[in-house]
């Protein structure tokens, strides 16, 4: 029998690519999921553009018109709740959400996160990453999906994708590869979330109904997954 398809809001702020590998696994059903909205708080984001071309809703709630965080989280919680996700999806979304909207969600929130978590968490990864390895300190860099906590890019990993830094490398051309593996940890993660092989219980992934001692990489991710 097929999958029921799952229902996801995703929230953007930028290009969006991650919500394009998204549609585009979704419409080669590889990935049953069923994107109700996606949601930026920029109304320049690229990303909409992606949204519409594919026949999505979008709805903007800019963050520029909010007095503080708290009343932009609200109207921002109010927008999600309309659509009724079982998941809620970070595509590149930069704003941080207070605890009140993250735990109404727990275990219901994704997030992708450019680095092997728990190194380099916020922003400017890449170069961080390189400056890094520069130092001796590192060889790979990478990408993360994880289940979103209060605690900024710190909730539990589903899954990473290890890049080798080359010693030529600019925070522009790391960004790339990394990005290419973003597009494909990403869709996995939420692929397992609808099968209802994945959840969060407590502050471990379970996967399978077993409790995960480490994240999962692509390179243990069998062609059957």
């Amino acid at each position: 029998m097929p999958i029921p398809k799952l229902p996801i809001v995703v929230l953007i702020s930028g290009s969006g690519s991650n919500l394009q590998a998204i549609i585009d696994a979704a419409e080669e059903n590889e990935l049953p999921v069923e994107i109700r909205a996606v949601i930026s708080n920029r109304p320049d984001a690229k990303g909409l553009q992606r949204a519409s071309r594919a026949g999505l809703r979008t709805e903007v709630i800019d963050h520029t018109r909010f007095d503080n965080r708290a009343a932009f989280d609200a109207a921002l919680a109010a927008c999600i709740d309309v659509f009724e996700p079982r998941l809620v999806v970070l595509a590149g979304f930069m704003r941080l959400l207070t605890d009140e909207l993250v735990d109404q969600h727990l275990g219901r929130m994704m997030n992708i996160h450019p680095s092997l978590l728990p190194a380099f968490k916020g922003l400017n990864t890449h170069a961080r990453a390189l400056a890094a390895f520069r130092a001796g300190e590192i060889s790979e860099h990478g990408a993360s999906v994880h289940f979103v906590t209060p605690e900024l890019d710190g909730g539990p990993v589903i899954i990473q994708a290890r890049v080798p830094i080359e010693t030529d490398d600019t925070p522009e051309t790391l960004a790339t590869r990394v990005l290419q593996r973003e597009h494909q940890i990403y869709p996995q993660a939420i692929r397992w979330f609808a099968e209802g092989r994945l959840r969060l219980q407590g502050n471990r992934v379970w996967l399978d109904e077993q409790p995960l001692d480490a994240p999962m990489t692509l390179d243990t991710v069998g062609n059957d997954d």
